[in-house]
């Protein structure tokens, strides 16, 4: 299929597959069928980072629980110090009124939760450090 696509009043021709339609890999926050062009899409160079932004610390993935979602904490059910298994519930997140409960994905000791209940996150964010 052929479509025309109009960026800076510049239209380009492009071809595009048609794969079979799986909307449920997409993410919740953008609708089907809506994009979002960067910035530096427009050849505007996007604005370097703040200076006085901290940036944070970098953690090992293989160490740490992220969310998979953004959302909001409900409960904590781990504790810095526990013995988990992988499989074992860390918490419970709720984003757009489903709660999804967060498991840790490997055996250990949580080292400590990043997290409290009421907190909001978003997606990425480190939930809970192994040791």
């Amino acid at each position: 299929m052929k479509l025309n696509i109009t960026i800076d009043d510049k239209t380009y021709e492009v071809d595009v597959e048609v794969a079979e339609a799986d909307h449920a890999s997409l993410p919740p926050a953008y609708p089907v069928g809506s994009a979002r062009l960067a910035a530096g899409a427009t050849g505007t160079p996007p604005a370097p980072p703040s200076a006085a932004a901290p940036k944070p610390p970098l953690v090992a993935d293989d160490k740490v629980c992220r969310s998979p979602v953004s959302g909001v904490v409900v409960k904590i059910f781990a504790a810095a110090g526990a013995h988990i298994q992988a499989g074992n519930s860390l918490l419970l997140l709720e984003a757009m009124k489903m709660e999804t409960n967060i498991t840790a994905p490997v055996d250990g000791v949580v080292g400590a939760i990043r997290v409290t209940a009421g907190q909001h996150v978003q997606t990425g964010d480190v939930l809970v450090e192994f040791v």
